[in-house]
């Protein structure tokens, strides 16, 4: 059975901007990413300690997926989404102050907080923890955005029954420039989940 499956909402967060579903969101004149990104938390009412000590990647990463999450009414207990999350740079910048730690003779001590986040699943953690997602997730490293790898995985995971939903997407950070696309996917949605599309939309903005 051939299913068509649909784009039900996306998110764009770079710029000092977000914007979901095409339209602003919120608009803040930080050029600091650590100021903007704070300012968003407070703005959508983020409720979720754990943000302040997560790194950058995982900050944008966190507050993008929870813009679109947060939408969905999700069950208390358990929801079967999966995330599927892409970027050039990996965990880049924060390898860099891990790195500046080990080499600082006077002053080694590397952190333990900064070396958890070293890995860039480890905001796909953080994702799953607050929404209580119980499905695959997966983080990937290409050049740039690839709409046909996100394209046939989501399918994938969508026609073996593996998730409900699929949040996929596109997260890269690396010092002051950032940028969030995502999209959930799923059965229903007034856009269709093609190359095509994707493309399209991870280019509104």
């Amino acid at each position: 059975m051939n299913q068509n499956y649909r784009i039900k909402s996306f998110c764009h967060l770079k710029n000092q901007s977000l914007t979901v579903n095409g339209q602003s969101v919120f608009d803040d004149a930080s050029e600091d990413f650590q100021t903007f990104i704070k300012n968003a938390y407070k703005f959508l009412k983020t409720d979720y300690p754990k943000f302040f000590k997560m790194d950058s990647l995982s900050k944008l990463a966190f507050l993008a997926a929870d813009v679109l999450l947060k939408r969905e009414n999700l069950n208390e207990e358990e929801n079967n989404i999966a995330l599927i999350f892409s970027n050039r740079a990996s965990s880049l910048d924060t390898d860099r102050k891990h790195q500046a730690a080990i080499e600082n003779e006077e002053e080694y001590f590397p952190s333990p907080a900064v070396f958890v986040y070293t890995l860039p699943n480890i905001c796909l953690g953080e994702i799953s923890i607050k929404h209580r997602l119980y499905s695959e997730n997966s983080f990937f490293i290409f050049d740039h955005f690839n709409a046909e790898h996100l394209h046939l995985y989501a399918n994938s995971l969508l026609r073996n029954e593996k998730a409900e939903k699929v949040l996929c997407g596109w997260v890269d950070l690396d010092e002051n420039g950032y940028e969030a696309f995502l999209y959930l996917v799923e059965n229903e949605g007034e856009i269709e989940h093609n190359i095509k599309q994707i493309n399209r939309i991870y280019t509104l903005s």
